[in-house]
C-alpha cells in the first residue's frame, strides 16, 4: 500500500469532493479518459464568438438573425460557429417554417455558460446570485 492509497483509505475517498458514496461520479483526477473527454468538451467554450452565441442563448431561444443582431458577429462567421456548436451537441435547433431557432442543448451547457459569465463577466455579483438561486453554485 502506498502513502497515497493509505491517505485515501483513511479519508474514505471523500476528498474527491463527490462525497465518495456509492454511485458518485469519480473526480477527474481519478480517470484520465474522463479528464480528456472533459477537456475536449470545454474547448467548445474556448472561442469568443461561440461564447457570445451561447451567452445570448442563455437568455432564451432565438433565430440566426436575432443572434446576429445581439452579437454583431456577422452571417458567415455566425453560421460557421453555430455549425461547430451543433456538432458539439451544445445547441439544439427547431425549425419553424423557414426559420431555424437555436437554444442551449441542456442544463449542463447553461451551467457552464453561467459559470463563465460569473468568472469573466462584468456583472459578477448579480450573476453569482443568479447561480446560487438556480442551484448552480454554493453561496460564498
Amino acid at each position: 500500500m502506498t502513502k497515497r492509497d493509505g491517505a485515501e483509505a483513511e479519508s474514505g475517498g471523500a476528498e474527491d469532493g463527490n462525497g465518495g458514496g456509492a454511485g458518485a461520479t469519480p473526480a477527474l483526477y481519478h480517470a484520465r479518459d474522463r479528464a480528456m473527454s472533459a477537456a475536449a468538451r470545454v474547448r467548445v467554450f474556448a472561442h469568443p464568438h461561440r461564447l457570445m452565441i451561447l451567452s445570448r442563448l442563455l437568455r432564451g431561444e432565438c433565430t440566426v438573425g436575432e443572434i446576429d443582431a445581439a452579437t454583431g458577429i456577422g452571417q458567415p462567421a455566425l453560421s460557421q460557429q453555430l455549425a461547430q456548436l451543433r456538432r458539439a451537441e451544445t445547441v439544439r435547433t427547431r425549425r419553424e417554417a423557414r426559420q431555424i431557432h437555436y437554444s442551449l442543448a441542456d442544463a449542463h451547457v447553461a451551467t457552464c455558460v453561467r459559470t463563465i459569465e460569473v468568472m469573466f463577466g462584468g456583472g459578477r455579483a448579480s450573476a453569482a446570485a443568479a447561480l446560487v438561486r438556480e442551484g448552480g453554485l454554493e453561496p460564498p
